[in-house]
């Protein structure tokens, strides 16, 4: 797979994901809901910060693995694979729709900047997900790895600044097509399910091919 067709199956990955119904997508509505397009796009603006600190913190795990443990680098990638793979059957398998209930509570943009902020650095799972995920999309062949990073950096910028900003921006059109659309919202679900599934199994054999190819 060539450099370029790698960064299009993530940033196709990284667009599935994020379009999934979840608790970033529903703080965002919920700023946006309350304080118009200026709390939504306050709110985005501070996932978006947190998604740096992941990119950051997946980098420099790649980078570590790399140079002090590179043997482990193939296990990293059947194990970030494995993750995703979970992740993938559990979200196909799913029934998720979005739910909107209760009074929106108005706040400041610099409020919602920094619980959107606070929320995305401190959750856990965005970490593991990055560190799963990271490897399947890093490679010493494509070049520098900050600047491999960078580029993916600047890909989930985008598609968080796309997502998130274009609900916070079409507020009460976003919600009303979630709460009156369940069926498409399970679907989408489903679909970016099976597309994690597909691309962790892409990515272990690749792997594999790697490690069978310098210790064959």
């Amino acid at each position: 797979m060539s450099y370029t067709e790698n960064l299009w199956v993530f940033f196709a990955l990284l667009l599935g994901i994020i379009i999934v119904p979840g608790m970033d997508m529903m703080f965002v509505l919920a700023n946006a809901l309350a304080d118009g397009r200026r709390g939504g796009m306050a709110a985005t603006a501070g996932i978006i910060l947190g998604g740096v600190f992941h990119t950051a913190f997946g980098v420099l795990g790649v980078g570590v693995v790399l140079q002090f443990a590179p043997s482990v680098f193939a296990v990293l990638i059947v194990a970030g694979a494995a993750y995703m793979a979970w992740i993938g059957f559990s979200l196909a398998r799913s029934s998720l729709t979005v739910d909107l209930d209760g009074p929106a509570l108005r706040r400041s943009p610099w409020v919602a900047f920094r619980q959107g902020a606070v929320t995305s650095v401190i959750n856990p799972k965005a970490y593991m997900f990055t560190l799963s995920v990271f490897p399947q999309f890093i490679a010493p062949r494509y070049g520098s790895l900050w600047w491999q990073g960078l580029v993916l950096g600047i890909l989930v910028l985008l598609a968080q600044f796309s997502v998130y900003g274009g609900l916070a921006l079409l507020a009460g059109r976003s919600r009303d097509a979630l709460l009156s659309n369940p069926r498409v919202t399970v679907a989408i679900t489903r679909a970016v399910g099976i597309l994690l599934v597909l691309v962790a199994a892409l990515t272990a054999w690749q792997g594999w091919r790697n490690t069978m190819a310098v210790h064959p």
